[in-house]
């Protein structure tokens, strides 16, 4: 996927879960973060952010938070809306016959349904931005969404559907996402009775630029 508008800022701070401060061309702009997620690891006043400018004369912010480079030199996508983006085009790579995105199956939306002659799959993404000593982790805030929707897969892998848990690694060096019991003990848990049930675990990892973030393994 492909940002327009992009420029380099500096963390300044977080305001709230959606909001930030950050120095623009000498000036202080509030700008709108593409995650709810605690990234405290990540957003540290003072590091190299990017942007990308809304041309919605309607929003209250003009700029969106996109990535952020981490003190080791290495920039992390933290949009959240990128993991689905790249996920699809990841799936429109491989060969299947239908994809429909947004999928509702049981009392949840799942992200992907796929089709291949008689098999069908259910695909849900999720984005890891969260590293530690080269292997990603998720979630870094408690989600009993993502505790819902790993039951979900449950069943349907158990139904006969091909089930997915993917996780877009938004960082380059990260081959590997593990639960992050400390932080989510239920989605830990969850996540391994899915697999023990028939959900498959996939990891695409990625390459992150400024502007750009592109799925570089995870063929089949």
């Amino acid at each position: 996927m492909k940002y327009e508008n992009t420029c380099r800022a500096v963390f300044l701070e977080r305001i709230n879960r959606f909001t930030a401060r950050a120095e623009l061309d000498g000036k202080t702009e509030t700008v709108h973060v593409k995650n709810t997620g605690r990234l405290r690891e990540l957003l540290i006043p003072g590091s190299e952010v990017w942007l990308a400018r809304s041309d919605n004369p309607a929003r209250k912010t003009r700029y969106d938070l996109i990535a952020v480079r981490k003190q080791d030199g290495v920039l992390y996508n933290i949009d959240s809306q990128a993991a689905n983006t790249v996920a699809l085009e990841w799936l429109r790579r491989q060969d299947w016959d239908e994809i429909r995105p947004e999928y509702r199956y049981g009392a949840s939306r799942v992200d992907f349904f796929m089709r291949k002659g008689d098999r069908k799959a259910l695909m849900e993404v999720k984005g890891c931005t969260l590293e530690r000593d080269g292997t990603g982790f998720f979630p870094d805030a408690p989600t009993e969404r993502g505790v819902k929707h790993l039951r979900e897969l449950a069943r349907a892998a158990e139904e006969g559907y091909q089930a997915i848990l993917a996780f877009v690694i938004q960082m380059d060096g990260v081959s590997e996402v593990r639960p992050n019991r400390d932080t989510d003990p239920a989605f830990a848990d969850a996540m391994e009775e899915a697999v023990r049930r028939g959900v498959r675990i996939r990891f695409l990892t990625c390459h992150a630029e400024p502007d750009s973030l592109t799925v570089t393994t995870g063929d089949d």
